[in-house]
Parts: C-alpha cells; sequence; structure tokens
C-alpha cells in the first residue's frame, strides 16, 4: 500500500515529486468513493487532501500509521484538528501559496460588482444598446473596503486595494489595534457593526467556527450600508444564504460575489434561493485556484508532506 495518498487533485509536477521519494497513490476522484478511501488510509502515512476529504470520524480512525495530513490550501474546516493533535499527527496547511489568487480574485469582483456593465452581454449579442441603463456604474476608486478578518489574505486584498485608490477598514479581535501592520498597509481597525455601517464593499476573510458561522445573518445584512457589495471567498456558512438572497431581490444591497457555500458542491435546491438576484457572482470554490496558485499550493504541500515524513522517520 502507498506511503502516501492524494484524494483530490494536485499539480502533476508536485506529484512526481513526492512519487520519487515515496511509494505514493494519486486518485483525484478518490474522494468520491468512501470504500476505497478508507481501504488506502489503512496503511497509509500521509494524507494529502482539498477541501473536501473530511479527514475525521471513520477515515481518522482507519488511517493508524498516519503521521501528517497535506492541506491543499488553508482552510482547516474539514479536519478534526484536535483528533489529529490528540494522535501526534501533524496538519501542514499551505499557508500563503494562494494568498495572491483570492485577493484578486475579490478585488476583481467588487470592481465588476460595482460598474455592473459586464450583465450587458446579453442584450448586445441581441442587437440591444443598453448604454444608458449602464451610465450609473461605480469607480473602485475612492471607495471604502471592510476587511472581515485581517490575515495574510485581507492584507493581499489591502494592498491591490489601497493602490486602486481605495480606504481600507478591517475588523480582527486577534490583531492587537496597535499593531505595525495597520499603518503599513493604510488601514484602520474598526468594530463590526462600524465597518458595515459605512463600507462600500465588505470582503470576508474567516474561517468557519462556532463563533463564525452565520456571522452576516439577516441582521449583520441590514447593518450594511445601502449599495454596498458583500464578497465571501472565505468559507460557506459565515453568510447566512437566504437572508442575502432577500437582500439582493429587496435592492438593500448593491450586489453580491460568494465563491464558498454552506454545502458544496452547492445542491440544486439550495441554489434555487438565488434565483432572480441581480447583480450576483456565484463561483465553484475557486478563488484560490489559478494555474500559478496551485503550483505554489501543490509543491508547498510536496515539501510539507516529505519534510514531516522524514522528521518522524516515516
Amino acid at each position: 500500500m502507498a506511503d502516501i495518498v492524494i484524494t483530490e487533485f494536485m499539480d502533476e509536477a508536485a506529484v512526481a515529486d513526492l512519487a520519487a521519494r515515496r511509494d505514493t497513490l494519486y486518485d483525484p476522484g478518490l474522494v468520491d468513493r468512501p470504500a476505497d478511501l478508507l481501504a488506502a488510509a489503512r496503511d497509509c502515512r500521509a494524507l494529502v487532501v482539498r477541501n473536501r476529504t473530511q479527514v475525521r470520524g471513520e477515515l481518522l480512525a482507519a488511517a493508524q500509521r498516519l503521521v501528517v495530513v497535506g492541506r491543499l490550501g488553508v482552510g482547516l474546516d474539514n479536519i478534526d484538528i484536535d483528533a489529529c493533535a490528540a494522535r501526534g499527527v501533524v496538519v501542514r496547511p499551505a499557508t500563503g501559496a494562494n494568498d495572491v489568487s483570492v485577493a484578486e480574485y475579490v478585488i476583481a469582483s467588487a470592481m465588476l460588482l460595482l460598474r455592473g456593465a459586464y450583465r450587458a452581454t446579453p442584450d448586445v449579442v441581441a442587437g440591444l444598446w443598453p448604454r444608458n441603463a449602464l451610465m450609473n456604474g461605480r469607480e473602485i476608486s475612492g471607495k471604502r473596503l471592510g476587511l472581515i478578518g485581517f490575515g495574510s489574505i485581507a492584507r493581499e486584498t489591502a494592498r491591490r486595494a489601497g493602490a486602486l485608490g481605495m480606504s481600507i477598514v478591517a475588523h480582527d479581535p486577534f490583531v492587537p489595534t496597535d499593531a505595525p501592520i495597520w499603518g503599513e498597509l493604510g488601514a484602520r481597525p474598526e468594530s463590526l457593526d462600524a465597518l458595515l455601517a459605512a463600507s462600500d464593499v465588505v470582503s470576508l476573510h474567516v474561517p468557519l467556527t462556532d463563533q463564525t458561522r452565520s456571522l452576516l445573518d439577516a441582521a449583520a445584512i441590514a447593518r450594511m450600508a445601502r449599495g454596498a457589495i458583500l464578497i465571501n471567498a472565505a468559507r460557506g456558512g459565515v453568510v447566512d444564504e437566504p437572508a442575502l438572497a432577500e437582500a439582493l431581490r429587496a435592492g438593500r444591497i448593491g450586489g453580491a460575489a460568494l465563491d464558498v457555500f454552506d454545502a458544496e458542491p452547492l445542491p440544486a435546491e439550495k441554489a434555487a434561493v438565488f434565483a432572480g438576484c441581480p447583480n450576483l457572482i456565484l463561483t465553484p470554490h475557486i478563488a484560490g485556484l489559478t494555474e500559478e496558485a496551485n503550483g505554489r499550493v501543490s509543491s508547498l504541500t510536496a515539501a510539507n508532506v516529505l519534510h514531516e515524513l522524514d522528521r518522524a522517520g516515516a
């Protein structure tokens, strides 16, 4: 059986690096075959996963020889961190490797939603000319960006936003108000309520925890500035999706981009809540997935896994 089991997509060059050093099973469809996944996990020393593989419960119990979990990304809500720690299993996310990709997604989404011009494509193709209807699009320059969470991805987003002429506020109780990073990025710490009330664009950058689940519920969305844009490329479950859809249809906020959802893949019955919502972008959890980011994430994860296996003498 393989020492390293890779259950989801990984860049082929990084797979080759692992295979050159250790017996490696690469099967990106393994996540969808639970029985085969359990069988493969029984003798492996390393599991390499993205966000869909649930490293907990039965899978974790089966992997009795497990030394390290390499996470192709940064979110850890699909991994039982406490159970891993209790068994001495090291969990290594690819911290920092997709920061640029997600930051660019946020900025691009904000510009699209503020301007609104992308909605003209079907009309122009049909021979219409909706120029007058699209004359009130908004520029990103001079707008205020509110970042909920001020970790590494939010900071990359702030750098790009500042270069485009945005002012920046952020709410993060884990970053001291006198930390040098605020001045370095020209950002200002703010309370959550004040941020929601005064930001033209609100972008989420928090993990999914008991404290952040439904953080943006109906009441919080109602506190957002009228016409504001909401972007969630962090974790599903942080935004109350039906409440957001209602706010969009009612015109209380100006638009939204969601890359993550409470249930993934998003079932048709849950996706139906967004029917008829204006100025909405929905993408299938790809903000951190670009050609460049895939290479960085995969390379870093391969290095992390090999390091932990060597360190453990496994």
